[in-house]
């Protein structure tokens, strides 16, 4: 079996699991749903674009993430309820798991596309504009999460999972920053060798 069937066959998988008896399917369904979307968007244009498998390695593990957070929640998955008690946090830190890794992972999409595509002919402006995508879909999706609590009202909190704290839309975004950030700082050099050697 290739690597990409593997990782096609560990979606699956993991989507399964997350959809059983999740604390509220509503929410289970919000927050997997951006997963499945992206799965639709990689197949649909899988005969005219392949990523390497690096990449599609943490779109799984970015998946992985939401499918987790899908089951508990976001406000109470049970590893960071235990963090949370013992380092006497106010609140359950999940979330910004999740808003790292929607930093993180895009940058590396974004990243390949704009080397494999030669899309940004002028290298000094690449990485603050790869953070700046990052940054805009960022925003882009507290934007969703403030039209679906405003849609459904009582139905959409756990799906926002702000847990009373004010800032969670900012630190939100700031976390997704820095994700992207530590993405070029950490993994450029791996990357660019995973795409030389598809020449």
């Amino acid at each position: 079996m290739k690597t990409k069937q593997i990782l096609l066959l560990l979606f699956f998988v993991g989507l399964l699991i997350s959809g059983i008896q999740p604390k509220e399917y509503f929410t289970w369904f919000l927050e997997v749903l951006p997963a499945i979307i992206g799965l639709l968007i990689l197949v649909i244009t899988y005969k005219k674009f392949q990523f390497t498998n690096f990449t599609y390695i943490f779109i799984l593990i970015h998946c992985y993430i939401l499918f987790l957070g899908g089951h508990y929640t976001y406000a109470e998955v049970p590893l960071f309820d235990w963090i949370k008690e013992v380092f006497h946090q106010t609140r359950n830190n999940y979330d910004k798991v999740g808003h790292f890794a929607q930093g993180f992972v895009p940058a590396i999409i974004v990243r390949e596309l704009f080397i494999r595509k030669n899309v940004i002919s002028n290298k000094s402006f690449f990485n603050f504009i790869i953070v700046s995508i990052c940054l805009a879909i960022s925003a882009a999706y507290e934007w969703i999460e403030w039209w679906i609590s405003l849609g459904t009202g009582e139905g959409g909190d756990a799906f926002l999972g702000t847990q009373g704290y004010i800032w969670d839309t900012q630190s939100d975004m700031l976390l997704a920053t820095i994700g992207a950030i530590c993405m070029l700082i950490f993994l450029s050099k791996k990357h660019d060798k995973v795409i030389q050697n598809l020449k």
